[in-house]
């Protein structure tokens, strides 16, 4: 089948030609335009606006191909802007299918792809972020916003309105299947832009959707949906962690047949899963059981996407991740409950959760119909059972109905029907100023006060709230003037100050206290580095670090784990020393995660609130989370299983990137010393080889043989794009080895031999051995440093070859002889596969 939608040349290009090309193309994939969809497009044909509001699986995705098409055939510039990193490269590689590579980019915050390039693929963040910083000549002639309804979200609904706000230029398609009342959006639209709004809604889904309340053991009417050949099935839970159990409890269901299985295995190829999590879910996908949560690396959900996508697994375990537009085949929605945790307290789904859920069922050229299947409550379902099995009315009376659990939140049919009829809750604006929105404002050429009100007096925001945004915006102003950020001018201007980096933005709400904070800390004081305002050997860089990790909130799941290893650790001392229970528990009730220089650090907070009171909005959170991997010589696999974080490690590496462009973005050249680059610059690739960009991806297409990379990354062997090598990552890879290096050290110092023998058992290096070899270092020194400055590069030495790498780990002696060291070969093929340094122990001693 062709794919390639030719685009007409700008000197033959008007609205006709448009339509009467994209329409042969559509007639030539075999396929049929839905009345609304030709009427969402003639509207942007007719250069209007267009508010489409039609159910999933009404072919949204074809309105925005033919808007981008007119868009990019005329000589405009056209945006893709979506809510998900997934769903802006899902749409990346498709527009690239039908465009071809060199006309479509893509930008998501964490890398950039041909981006100047006429058609951009994007978060919304990242436009809005664009539309601030250069306003209405962003050069967005054209914004398609997928999943609109998230203009709503408490959060992120601020990125939505900006765009609407700034690019008075542009033309709008703005989509979802659960958009409500519109008449706001409509009038803004209408006086700020001067063009005709079109909203073209229907509420008839092409693949119609039946309802089912069903009182019957999940298992069992889970097999009977299969049975009736209603698969896939996506079983919704709204927590983590039971999704993960629901999966497990499948495998031996035999939801799929071995001819299936042996696809799925030859599907995944060689893709690489790691240890942890990775282990469970290459067991589940093999039985054609999947799991798809945020909890998860996006590699791994990604996978799933794709297994889902070539039929290969029959049922998907998950939250209700996939309701945000990824394009996963599902023909029936079985829902466990009716209520979610939304990190305060358990509570209804909405009408709009609930229709983006449920919408996911029936897929159009697919299935004639779609389900959507609700299982009752379990005291419910158990009651239904006692029902049955009683049989006559009066041994019926006598049983004792089980209750709801303590703390249920009540919901059943009457809940159930009640969504089903509703409509989506009206679009509620949700602008918030944030530091990173007034600094890019106030940063455009010419740009003063004026422009920050201006810009919140053009928002969809009623006019208190106007008010209250405004005295917010005047309130940030004065903290970015009294930090240096920015610097006032004679004429109402602004000027950025001159030692920020080029990459500077405050892209967490503590930004501006951390930037006044890095005064603290001198990189060049006293060698002891034993205060504010002093460093020793890779102090500075802690203590650097100790400030953007206290600023950049981390999910409460890491924080509970460290606690709990330091409490464990306390109590096996306390144990070991004699002290009675009371007295042990009174002592762990004092232990927490590690807090590096914490009291300093909320000493220093209290006195920037003095004169700043608004940071009282948002909770300094003193914490060592990549400092503890640091200064421990972790792998990110290494922290996974050492704070037992499996199921959490995609929420993991959402904190690390977080941090990574917190560090990167704040921290100003004068507090950088070259420890901390190196830090940087570890904790940037460890990011990319734990879950390889899309740049890896694009680089692939791009290749001379892009096109079968192309085809093994969507449906041939190879699910997994390939990695850039590790070695070549220059000084986050010397990081890394300087890491694995010292963590031996570590692990040595403590007479921790059982670790060393897992670190080392493949290259013949046991428990038994590395005991022998360091046990005689304590008969001829007393101790062994393991400082900031045992971990410099004066106590490592290395010998870099093509292959591999020679490298020899000084142990810190009390006399500074350096005559003891662990000596070891560095496999650079290895590493590059394994995505982190592969070292063989070679020799521990004298």
């Amino acid at each position: 089948m062709a794919r390639t939608l030719p685009l007409v040349p700008e000197d033959h290009a008007d609205a006709d030609t448009c339509l009467e090309v994209f329409s042969d193309w559509v007639r030539e994939q075999g396929m049929e335009l839905y009345p609304a969809q030709e009427e969402a497009i003639m509207a942007v044909l007719s250069d209007e606006h267009a508010i489409v509001s039609t159910p999933t699986g009404s072919g949204k995705s074809m309105i925005a191909l033919a808007a981008h098409h007119y868009a990019v055939s005329t000589g405009r510039r056209s945006y893709y802007t979506a809510p998900l990193k997934a769903l802006v490269s899902e749409k990346f590689f498709a527009l690239v299918d039908v465009f071809g590579a060199e006309q479509v980019g893509m930008v998501t915050g964490d890398s950039a792809v041909n981006p100047e390039a006429p058609l951009i693929c994007c978060t919304a963040e990242v436009l809005a972020n664009h539309a601030l910083r250069a306003g209405p000549g962003a050069g967005a002639d054209q914004v398609v916003m997928d999943e609109f309804h998230f203009f709503a979200d408490p959060q992120r609904g601020w990125a939505w309105q900006v765009p609407l706000i700034e690019l008075t230029g542009a033309q709008f398609v703005l989509m979802s299947a659960t958009l409500g009342e519109l008449s706001g959006i409509i009038t803004h639209l209408e006086r700020r832009t001067g063009r005709g709004v079109s909203l073209i809604s229907s509420a008839q889904r092409p693949v119609p959707l039946d309802y089912e309340y069903s009182e019957v053991p999940l298992q069992e009417r889970l097999q009977a949906l299969l049975q009736d050949g209603k698969a896939p099935v996506y079983v919704v839970a709204f927590a983590q962690a039971e999704a993960v159990r629901l999966a497990q409890s499948l495998t031996s269901a035999g939801v799929s047949d071995r001819a299936a299985r042996d696809r799925i295995a030859e599907a995944l190829g060689d893709f690489r899963f790691s240890t942890g999590f990775g282990r469970t879910l290459s067991r589940l996908v093999r039985h054609g059981i999947g799991v798809h949560h945020a909890g998860m690396l996006p590699r791994y959900r990604r996978l799933v996407e794709q297994l889902a996508q070539q039929g290969l697994l029959t049922v998907i375990c998950g939250t209700d991740s996939l309701g945000v537009g990824i394009n996963v085949p599902i023909r029936t929605v079985l829902l466990t409950g009716l209520t979610k945790y939304d990190g305060e307290r358990t509570r209804h789904l909405s009408a709009r959760e609930f229709h983006q859920i449920a919408g996911r069922a029936g897929r159009a050229g697919y299935d004639a119909r779609g389900s959507v299947v609700l299982q009752a409550p379990e005291h419910v379902i158990e009651n239904a059972k006692l029902l049955a099995k009683a049989g006559d009315a009066k041994k019926r009376r006598k049983i004792v109905k089980k209750k709801a659990p303590e703390g249920f939140v009540s919901w059943g049919r009457g809940s159930f029907e009640r969504l089903i009829e509703a409509e989506p809750e009206p679009l509620v604006p949700r602008l918030r100023m944030s530091h990173a929105m007034v600094l890019n404002l106030l940063a455009r050429p010419g740009a003063t006060a004026g422009t920050v009100r201006e810009f919140i007096e053009s928002s969809l925001e009623p006019r208190p709230r106007q008010l209250d945004l405004m005295l917010r915006a005047i309130e940030i102003g004065r903290s970015l003037l009294a930090a240096g950020v920015l610097r006032a001018q004679p004429d109402g201007g602004f000027l950025l100050a001159e030692n920020l980096g080029e990459d500077f933005a405050l892209n967490q709400p503590l930004s501006p206290f951390a930037f006044a904070a890095f005064a603290l800390f001198d990189p060049g004081g006293d060698e002891d580095g034993t205060s504010p305002g002093t460093a020793g050997h890779g102090e500075h860089a802690m203590n650097i670090l100790s400030i953007v990790e206290a600023i950049v909130p981390a999910p409460a799941v890491i924080l509970r784990a460290q606690r709990k290893a330091a409490r464990d650790e306390a109590m096996s001392e306390m144990k070991a020393e004699g002290l009675d229970y009371v007295e042990r528990m009174n002592a762990l009730e004092e232990i927490g995660w590690p807090e590096p220089n914490g009291d300093l650090l909320r000493e220093a907070f209290d006195a920037y609130a003095a004169e700043h009171p608004w940071v009282r909005d948002w909770e300094l959170e003193p914490k060592a989370v990549v400092a503890d991997m640091v200064a421990q010589g972790m792998s990110f696999q290494d922290f996974i299983s050492r704070y037992q974080l499996a199921r959490s490690e995609g929420a993991v590496l959402r904190y690390l990137s977080d941090l990574y462009r917190a560090l990167r973005q704040t921290v100003p050249a004068e507090s950088l010393d070259e420890e901390l680059r190196d830090v940087i610059a570890w904790l940037g690739e460890l990011v990319r080889q734990v879950d390889s960009s899309l740049l890896d991806e694009w680089e692939a297409l791009m290749a001379p043989d892009g096109a079968s990379h192309r085809a093994e990354a969507t449906g041939g062997a190879a699910l997994a794009p390939p990695q850039r090598p590790f070695s070549q990552s220059g000084r986050a890879f010397l990081k890394a080895v300087r890491n694995a290096l010292f963590q031996r050290v570590l692990l040595a110092e403590r007479g921790d031999y059982r670790t060393l023998g897992e670190l080392d058992a493949e290259a013949g290096w046991t428990a038994e051995t590395w005991e022998d070899a360091v046990e005689p270092y304590f008969d001829e020194y007393s101790r062994m440093d393991t400082g900031p400055a045992a971990r410099s590069m004066e106590y490592l030495h290395i010998e870099k070859g093509s292959e591999q790498w020679r490298v020899r780990q000084a142990f810190a002696d009390p006399e500074d002889n350096r005559d003891w060291a662990i000596e070891a070969v560095v496999d650079l093929p290895a590493s590059d596969q394994a995505g982190e340094p592969v070292l063989r122990i070679e020799r521990v001693g004298a």
